[in-house]
């Protein structure tokens, strides 16, 4: 009898997974006509140094292009930019202008700011990475235009990509208007995620399946909410999107209260999504519906949103829709970076970088590099491998070693038979193009992007550094993961903790408003969004805490019971709010499950030392009555 195989431990785990899915063709196009474009252009005209610049900016875009609207992508790839054009300038001047000790100084206040910021979200940590990716780049390496030029440079080589996306169509795009295929494709994936999740009632699969509509939802709502410069949308072809979008909240809503109730529907329930998926794609009305059983409050409710969807389908054009955005205040965003999660994220980041721009600053003043200013990539390495966003502390090291390892040998072998500069042009070109294949693992990116920085620095007169590179690779590694396990001050985890309350808030903010006086849906479906939104974003940080060595796994120890029990009291808040518009009131078995999560998310709360969350909401489970929805005695 053969032995059981062992489980891998979580950090090694991470480190060996690679995300799986078709390759993105539009993504892999405008990576091969970003930076080695740009770059073949300043050559031919004798300015190399500006190419250099605008192929790293325009690089750095490439690895945020993610799929999306195209309105997004301004912002995704707009706002990181503009911080690695402001990194540039200060790094630029600075490293002209002040010694060693000061210039360690401003790139460690760097590294505070731009952790602190990247805790707010997924476009600010972008922008950290690239504020200080380039204020090391502009300290560090010898170029001849001032730090103004410089600037624009990146600004032009980020800003070639932004315009390659707006302009190019997506290869096999969808009918209907090419400028919306980000949005069209996002809305139809909220309907297939609709229609798996009904699917997948009653089983195992239904609550990865409602955590993969979550996934569906937060998607589309960015695809659609992108930076505009009107307060609705424009063009007939977007508010229908919107309408879409805007038909789909009920259908969640219904699709969730069924997966709670737990009872299998049939296959007529299933198909009516299906359709209103393969209707957006297709940019055409949905025809007949099929109509499910109306045996149940939950499968009325699903038979009713059905029902409205189809009706805003069928219009030739969609009705005015207030662009569907996540209602976060100035005063959420300075809290997030400047709070318990945002703290501890810049006072790692500010070590880091800090220790290793100090580390790089020494060896170069020992003429350890020679005579060639190579310093900046020990800083840089560092700002990739300390982000908690982008995987746990030892994957990343891991992945970063080995992924440089093999870009410079790759690169090394380039670099004996190319022609020069033609030939590492067309390298720089080559590799922008596989940075969107590469990114589905750190590894694979790192090699991709360390093959195309070592031929920009050999374009832009650099001798080969594929060694050199590798031994600081190496030693960002060993800075990053000393530094990584160091004690800090103040409570560890507290980016987790803070995610986590975060979601425990939305989930009683949620939970007031069902059990409140107001019949406002569209509201409820709002506040439904965020609770789930944010409970999402704190199990994304449970999990990459977990995969950490145990030295730092066991800060957020307990912490992903607690999100399990967020999770069925959004469910059950869910489901009481379908019932509550059926019948007015709730029935016994919903007060009573209701009690039990309160309970233990109380419990939960103080486990971790955070008692004062869950009290907030039990007491509006109980205090909360309305005259038409009164709970049941």
């Amino acid at each position: 009898m053969s032995r059981p195989v062992p489980a891998l431990p979580p950090w090694l785990a991470h480190a060996l997974r690679t995300q799986r899915g078709p390759v993105p063709w539009s993504a892999v196009t405008r990576g091969a006509l970003a930076a080695g474009p740009l770059l073949l252009v300043a050559v031919l005209t004798d300015r190399t140094s500006f190419g250099v610049v605008a192929a790293i900016a325009a690089m750095l875009a490439g690895v945020n292009d993610r799929p999306g609207s195209r309105r997004a992508a301004v912002r995704w790839l707009g706002v990181p930019a503009l911080a690695g054009a402001a990194g540039l300038l200060v790094g630029t001047y600075a490293g002209q202008h002040v010694g060693a000790v000061p210039l360690t100084l401003v790139l460690t206040g760097l590294g505070f700011l731009a952790g602190g910021m990247s805790a707010i979200g997924p476009v600010a940590s972008g922008a950290g990475t690239q504020l200080l990716v380039a204020s090391a780049v502009g300290a560090g390496m010898p170029l001849p235009e001032p730090g103004w030029q410089r600037a624009l440079a990146f600004l032009a080589g980020a800003g070639w990509l932004i315009v390659l996306r707006l302009a190019l169509p997506t290869p096999g795009a969808m009918a209907g208007d090419y400028r919306f295929d980000g949005e069209r494709d996002a809305v139809a994936r909220v309907y297939d995620a609709v229609a798996e999740l009904l699917d997948a009632v009653g089983t195992e699969a239904a609550i990865a399946r409602r955590a993969a509509l979550t996934g569906a939802l937060d998607h589309a709502q960015d695809a659609l909410a992108g930076p505009r410069l009107r307060r609705y949308a424009g063009s007939a072809a977007e508010r229908r999107l919107h309408a879409q979008y805007a038909a789909a909240l009920p259908l969640a809503e219904a699709a969730t209260a069924l997966a709670w109730v737990g009872e299998v529907v049939d296959e007529r329930a299933v198909e009516g999504p299906r359709r209103l998926a393969a209707a957006v794609r297709g940019n055409r009305g949905t025809g007949p519906l099929p109509a499910p059983s109306r045996s149940a409050p939950a499968l009325r409710a699903l038979d009713d949103a059905l029902l409205r969807a189809a009706e805003a389908f069928d219009r030739a054009e969609g009705a005015e829709h207030r662009v569907l955005a996540r209602r976060r205040r100035a005063r959420d965003l300075v809290r997030a970076a400047l709070g318990t999660g945002g703290r501890e994220y810049g006072l790692r980041v500010a070590l880091c970088f800090g220790a290793a721009a100090a580390i790089a600053q020494a060896l170069h003043h020992a003429r350890w590099y020679g005579q060639h200013q190579h310093w900046y990539w020990l800083p840089v390495t560092a700002v990739f491998l300390v982000k908690p966003d982008l995987g746990p502390l030892v994957s990343r090291v891991l992945c970063r070693a080995a992924g440089t390892v093999l870009g410079a040998l790759v690169f090394a072998g380039f670099a004996a038979v190319l022609p020069r500069p033609e030939g590492l042009v067309a390298l720089v070109a080559v590799s922008g193009a596989l940075i969107p294949v590469a990114t589905r693992h750190f590894a694979a990116v790192t090699a991709v992007v360390t093959v195309l920085v070592l031929a920009l620095v050999m374009v832009g007169g650099e001798p080969q550094a594929s060694v050199g590179r590798i031994g600081e690779t190496l030693l960002a590694c060993a800075i990053v993961l000393i530094v990584g396990h160091l004690p800090m001050p103040g409570e560890r985890g507290g980016g987790v903790r803070a995610r986590l309350a975060a979601a425990g808030s939305a989930a009683r903010d949620y939970l007031d408003h069902v059990l409140g006086e107001s019949d406002d849906r569209t509201e409820r479906w709002a506040l439904r969004r965020e609770a789930y939104r944010t409970l999402s974003e704190a199990r994304t940080a449970i999990a990459l805490a977990a995969a950490e060595l145990p030295a730092l796994a066991r800060h957020t120890e307990g912490t992903d019971a607690v999100a399990v029990v967020i999770e069925r009291l959004v469910d059950t808040t869910t489901a009481c709010a379908v019932h509550l518009d059926d019948t007015g009131r709730l029935t016994p078995h919903h007060t009573e499950r209701l009690d039990e999560l309160l309970a233990e998310l109380e419990r939960g709360w103080q486990r971790l030392g955070l008692p004062a969350a869950a009290p907030r909401i039990r007491a509006s489970a109980h205090t909360t009555r309305c005259p038409c929805r009164t709970l049941a005695q």
